[in-house]
């Protein structure tokens, strides 16, 4: 199965490239290796600026491996399934540098999480947004310190409790998913190059100070953040969630 986290690095801009060919999502080693390109690129002096998208317009992330999901079986491989994407969200608040994201496509779940620790994330009308976890008995558990802080609780109470509703871009925006919505993928991707090109003139010892600035009373993110992998771990053994599980194996 073809998937890879690849990058390359113009005018002090790194460029980070996500694939995986079902629909974006992010099996564990996958997330590890976005984990790996993130401090290397924090620790690169050339790097002042990265930009963070995924490879096609249909889907920018469907989240954490599905297949990996149905493969639980024990409560310890749970925890370390759900906390996968929390490592990652902690890497890009811990990296030294802005990440702009540009964000084409469906969003959902984990992928959500994602474009929420973007430091500005730039999106076409075609990103939709969807937290469907507790439609299969378990919640966004992990990823909620991330959306709160962008959105507010009322936003993601919003979302969570209708996890088969779409929210759209222009409502992202207005909450503050997204800091700006283009029509077309084309016209997004351009306005990413611009913005990043401009960020890249600044100070880079003044964005870093930024950036702490922006991720201000995180510090217990990643304590919380276990206790949330524990819930989820423990939540995907109940007979609630292996049945609907077993329900989405007999469809595939």
């Amino acid at each position: 199965m073809e998937q890879y986290v690849n990058y390359h690095i113009e005018n002090q801009i790194a460029h980070v490239e996500f694939y995986q060919e079902k629909s974006n999502s992010f099996p564990t080693e996958q997330l590890e290796r976005m984990i790996e390109v993130l401090e290397e690129l924090g620790n690169n002096d050339q790097v002042k600026v990265i930009t963070l998208r995924s490879k096609g317009n249909r889907v920018f992330s469907a989240g954490a491996s599905f297949d990996e999901l149905l493969t639980i079986e024990d409560f310890e491989t749970g925890k370390k399934f759900f906390s996968g994407f929390s490592r990652v969200i902690l890497a890009m608040r811990a990296c030294p540098k802005f990440i702009v994201g540009a964000i084409t496509g469906k969003v959902v779940g984990g992928g959500v999480g994602l474009v929420s620790a973007c430091d500005y994330a730039i999106a076409d009308e075609s990103a939709f947004l969807r937290l469907s976890e507790l439609s299969i008995g378990i919640g966004p558990f992990v990823i909620e310190p991330a959306i709160t802080r962008k959105i507010g609780l009322n936003a993601f109470a919003e979302m969570t409790l209708n996890p088969v509703e779409w929210k759209d871009p222009f409502w992202a925006k207005e909450k503050g998913f997204f800091s700006e919505v283009m029509e077309t993928e084309a016209q997004c991707i351009d306005r990413v190059e611009e913005f990043s090109e401009q960020l890249s003139k600044y100070s880079l010892e003044a964005m870093r100070n930024l950036k702490q600035v922006f991720w201000k009373d995180t510090e217990d993110w990643p304590e919380v953040m276990q206790e949330r992998a524990a819930m989820s771990g423990k939540l995907v053994l109940s007979d609630f969630t292996k049945t609907t599980l077993n329900k989405f194996k007999t469809k595939a």
